[in-house]
């Protein structure tokens, strides 16, 4: 038998072959599984090599891409570099270098690989910088504004301050994740569908809790409370059965930038951009041109007046929950696509809702041009004061926007003193 073992390795290394390598080692016990998703500027790329070294220089793992571009190694926690094998990858493809990462038991350990050719210096002029910068503000602006106008739109039809909008934003996000991640929809599609469920969500929640309180005559004020602990309930439970951590979409993840003389801005950012600006340009045709729009303006204008000329007054607020839970869905993919690194995360809407009320407040209470404006504004401070104090702390502007205006303007730039008071 030692004989017919000695003569098979014989032959297989004869053969350009290794008997004793057909078979992989067996994880270790105490093995974490580390994952990734190749993804060259939205092209999937499979049959890739990717290996993870030690400390000492030694391979501890190799594996193959599939499916998807997904990989999975199973190693020891410790610290490991993680590497695309070079001559695995197909002749139009360069790899940005290795990924050092820190593997533990009780996390996601995922390892993401940026694609295309680095920037050879990290200097960049000042005017260049602020181009830049100026494009991300706008882009950011136009996210904001898309998340916004629903929220605009429902203080202008029922006087409300919606609270558990920015849960709606999460929610759509959500949803797009799991028909994307979990059901291996691609994302544009699922995108498509987390819309339908965010327009379900708005029709949902005015039926189940908004009309009965109307009809109830329950006060504002009341109502206000109400979507507090809405939004905190929300909150929680999709921390519950989503994730406390950051979780990436199958797709556009790694992208790289495009530039153009003094511009830069990757495909998803372009694309971020164009969507809202479509997007938004068609709910304003709406509100300007069609029997719904008009009707919409009428309401936000006098209600009573509405009703008495024969306006379904019920019919334009379901409609204007459905329309608000559909733009907020949409901004929460945006969202999560363009600013969170093509991730989403159980907060994410929380984060977003102060910048939302203080550009739909910089811009006028109740008007959804006034809402775009301010949001718009908003998001370029927010962006611009990343050239004067840590990124991290980026959103205390818009913040510090909402308060000023408020005392200096508090009906906005295109509100009324009426509306407010």
């Amino acid at each position: 038998m030692l004989v017919l073992s000695l003569l098979a390795a014989v032959f297989a290394v004869a053969f350009g072959g290794s008997a004793l390598a057909q078979e992989p080692p067996p994880p270790p016990a105490n093995a974490v599984a580390v994952s990734g998703s190749l993804n060259n500027g939205g092209e999937r790329l499979v049959g890739v090599d990717v290996r993870a070294v030690d400390a000492s220089g030694a391979e501890a793992g190799r594996t193959t891409s599939e499916d998807g571009g997904r990989w999975t190694l199973e190693l020891s926690p410790g610290t490991y570099t993680f590497e695309v094998v070079a001559d695995t990858l197909p002749d139009d493809v360069s790899v940005q270098g290795s990924v050092e990462r820190d593997v533990q038991a009780g996390r996601a350990n995922t390892v993401i690989f940026s694609f295309g050719e680095a920037r050879t210096s990290n200097e960049v002029p000042f005017y260049e910088k602020f181009i830049r910068t100026t494009v991300d503000g706008f882009r950011f602006g136009l996210v904001i504004a898309l998340a916004a106008v629903g929220l605009s739109l429902i203080f202008g039809t029922t006087g409300l301050t919606n609270f558990a909008h920015g849960e709606l934003v999460t929610l759509g996000a959500v949803a797009a994740w799991v028909f994307n991640v979990s059901m291996g929809i691609q994302l544009i599609w699922a995108t498509l569908l987390a819309i339908v469920v965010g327009i379900a969500i708005g029709w949902l929640a005015n039926s189940a809790i908004w009309r009965p309180l109307r009809k109830r005559k329950t006060g504002l004020i009341a109502q206000l409370v109400v979507s507090i602990g809405l939004a905190i309930a929300l909150r929680y439970l999709i921390l519950i059965f989503f994730s406390d951590r950051s979780e990436p979409f199958d797709d556009y993840q790694a992208q790289t930038q495009n530039e153009w003389g003094p511009f830069a801005i990757t495909n998803v950012g372009l694309a971020c951009i164009v969507i809202s600006i479509v997007v938004l340009v068609g709910v304003a045709v709406m509100l300007q041109r069609t029997r719904i729009g008009k009707a919409m303006r009428a309401v936000a204008d006098n209600r009573d007046l509405a009703a008495s000329s024969g306006i379904d007054v019920e019919r334009v607020v379901t409609f204007v929950w459905c329309l608000g839970g559909g733009l907020a869905a949409l901004g929460g993919v945006l969202f999560g696509l363009s600013e969170l690194g093509g991730r989403v995360q159980w907060e994410m809407g929380f984060k977003l809702l102060l910048l939302m009320f203080a550009g739909i407040t910089l811009g006028g209470l109740g008007t959804a041009y006034g809402a775009l404006l301010g949001c718009v504004i908003v998001g370029l401070l927010v962006q611009w004061s990343t050239m004067i104090i840590n990124p991290d702390l980026k959103y205390i502007g818009g913040l510090l926007v909402l308060i000023l205006i408020l005392v200096v303007r508090p009906q906005g730039i295109l509100g009324s003193r009426q509306r407010i008071g």
